[in-house]
């Protein structure tokens, strides 16, 4: 198995725009906070104009094995890290950002739509992700998910699924499928599974979604 990768910035965020701007968490998947959700980030913070916060839920490391990044996935407290999500959300509000968003990729993206569910959150994106039926609530605001076509879903938990339940619960709920992607096609990190075009357009998706719902 290959060797667990340290991180910049253990266990600290890494931040990008002004305090103040609105607030965008953004969630890593199962591999951990790999390099490519910096420029991620910075470009989301500048094109957006958002004070966007990635956590570390993985405490200074990452991987690119997925036999890892399944141990790594496994071992995490989600409802710690839940908590640590909303802690960052509330530090942004507090120090002037006026509305929230959150963004998560495949692990990220279920605890993203967790979050939303609370209320913690005005506007929620999740890559690749939807949550089965045991752990779906009413999500009271906006949802943007980005699909990728070939992927694997437990029973209660494909797109289908999610988005009728979304649907009939009244939240507002905007989908794309991405032809010819695989899940965690906007991972830049992992080389196999990459499209460069469908994360471009994932992106360009993701910040207009969430200018849409937190601009002034």
């Amino acid at each position: 198995m290959a060797e667990l990768i340290p991180i910049p910035s253990p266990g600290a965020p890494l931040v990008y725009g002004d305090a103040g701007d609105p607030a965008v968490v953004v969630l890593h998947d199962w591999y951990g906070r790999l390099p490519w959700l910096a420029p991620y980030a910075e470009a989301l913070a500048q094109r957006g104009g958002f004070r966007v916060i990635v956590p570390d839920l993985y405490d200074g490391v990452a991987t690119v094995d997925a036999a890892q990044a399944e141990t790594l996935m496994d071992q995490l407290d989600r409802d710690f890290a839940r908590a640590a999500v909303v802690a960052e959300l509330d530090a942004a509000r507090a120090a002037g950002s006026p509305r929230a968003g959150i963004v998560g990729f495949s692990l990220g993206g279920g605890l993203a739509l967790q979050v939303a569910q609370s209320g913690e959150v005005d506007a929620a994106v999740a890559y690749y992700a939807t949550l089965p039926s045991s752990q779906h609530g009413i999500i009271p605001c906006p949802v943007l998910l980005q699909f990728a076509e070939s992927d694997d879903w437990p029973e209660t938990g494909t797109p289908e699924a999610f988005v009728s339940r979304l649907r009939e619960n009244g939240t507002p709920v905007t989908q794309h499928g991405y032809a010819g992607t695989v899940h965690g096609f906007a991972n830049a990190s992992i080389p196999a599974p990459t499209d460069t075009r469908a994360a471009a357009l994932a992106f360009a998706r993701t910040t207009t979604f969430l200018e849409s719902h937190l601009a002034d």
